[in-house]
């Protein structure tokens, strides 16, 4: 199971590299993947949906409120202290998330990866995503991230309709959506859209339209989401009236058809994208690659050859630039149980279309086919998986249900 939730009152954890090296219980043949995960927490304000570690920016204003070189200066302090956990690992992936990263001028996003290039080894083609919203940028600002070094930018248009964007706690209109879109396709040669259905008040006609407007701009890549009702968000106490679960589900029905018509396909429960530009950095995680996370409340899996690792680092920026920069940036570090190990690696591998090989769970978890086969048996038998040789993926009904298949693999 994921590891508890953590509070920034607890102290830091310190641990040299001897902890994760000693004796255990798994036997990995090998390391998979390494991906580095960023995490840049300020935004302008806080979505009333948003359940992520985010920090308005104090005014409401990037200019001068976000400490841009404080906080990259904690960065490396936490990169460094982590390379004995990654040592001789070359990067695959880089993301950087938030919050809002487009909040960070693109000198400082320069500085950033500079300074990760500096002290990491990345593979030649590694793939650099980083998240933007409209309303965050001007003329040629997209550009100027292309030149620091990023490859791929995310844009958080979550709808055209200024209707539902002002439902959604958005800082854009449409216009800025339209703009950012445009911008970006100028300056990238690939970059993904993040669009949102199941929307306050929506209709499958309003949702429509959203898609035909965001497939007219050929995006290569297209992650879609259903709004949710997190815990500890302004809508979990002030709950909007959202479309009911039969309506939703004849918008994603919806949506798969637009999105098949238009050449991009469903890879992924909640990713579209056209042949060369799925995101190598998600399907890692959907992989149960390692990631390393640094930045405030980032989280990290690590793979070693007798344990799969799990850490947290401080979620408070302030308390995590300050502990960082002492060399103590890690709030939680736990060893993920071996009887854990089955659910965690399907609530991600299930995800994908093409579902998982054998093989891939045993390099993965250092654990025997045997440990799953009793889910695997009943999933087959209530129709939610099929198994092809070695390779076990889901069917239509198991993308449908996929909680009710995912929970078949929960510990006893």
């Amino acid at each position: 199971m994921p590891i508890a939730p953590h509070t920034d009152d607890a102290p830091a954890v310190v641990r040299d590299i001897q902890h994760y090296m000693r004796p255990g219980l798994l036997q990995l043949a090998s390391l998979p993947p390494l991906s580095l995960y960023v995490h840049l927490p300020w935004c302008l304000k806080k979505c009333p949906y948003c359940d992520f570690n985010s920090h308005e920016a104090r005014g409401g204003s990037a200019a001068g409120e976000v400490p841009e070189q404080r906080y990259i200066d904690a960065l490396m302090a936490d990169l460094e202290a982590a390379l004995p956990l990654i040592w001789g690992r070359s990067v695959h992936s880089i993301f950087i998330g938030g919050g809002t990263p487009s909040l960070f001028a693109p000198q400082a996003i320069d500085r950033l990866l500079s300074d990760i290039r500096a002290r990491l080894r990345l593979e030649a083609d590694c793939e650099i995503t980083m998240e933007a919203n409209p309303g965050t940028f001007e003329k040629d600002r997209f550009r100027a991230y292309r030149s620091a070094g990023v490859t791929r930018l995310s844009i958080g248009v979550q709808s055209f309709n200024d209707a539902h964007l002002k439902a959604l706690g958005r800082v854009h209109d449409r216009a800025q959506a339209l703009a950012a879109v445009e911008e970006a396709a100028s300056a990238f040669d690939t970059f993904n859209l993040d669009i949102m259905y199941a929307l306050p008040g929506q209709t499958l006609a309003q949702m429509e339209q959203d898609m035909q407007q965001a497939l007219q701009l050929a995006p290569p890549h297209i992650s879609i989401y259903h709004l949710t009702i997190e815990p500890n968000t302004y809508f979990a106490k002030f709950p909007p009236a959202i479309p009911e679960d039969d309506l939703a589900y004849a918008m994603l029905d919806r949506i798969t058809e637009m999105t098949g018509a238009a050449g991009l396909a469903r890879y992924e429960i909640s990713a579209y994208a056209r042949a060369g530009h799925q995101c190598f950095h998600n399907t890692n995680y959907w992989q149960f690659g390692d990631y390393l996370g640094i930045g405030a409340g980032a989280h990290s899996k690590l793979s070693f050859a007798h344990r799969v690792v799990r850490q947290v680092r401080f979620r408070d920026p302030a308390r995590y630039m300050d502990n960082a920069l002492a060399g103590h940036a890690v709030a939680q570090d736990d060893d993920v149980r071996r009887a854990d190990l089955p659910f965690e690696y399907m609530l991600n591998a299930l995800r994908l279309r093409g579902g998982f090989a054998l093989t891939d769970f045993t390099e993965r978890t250092g654990l025997p086919i045997s440990a799953i086969a009793k889910a695997l048996d009943a999933a087959q038998s209530k129709g939610l998986i099929v198994r092809e040789g070695g390779q076990v993926r889901p069917t239509e009904r198991g993308f449908d249900f996929l909680s009710d298949l995912q929970e078949l693999f929960l510990a006893d």
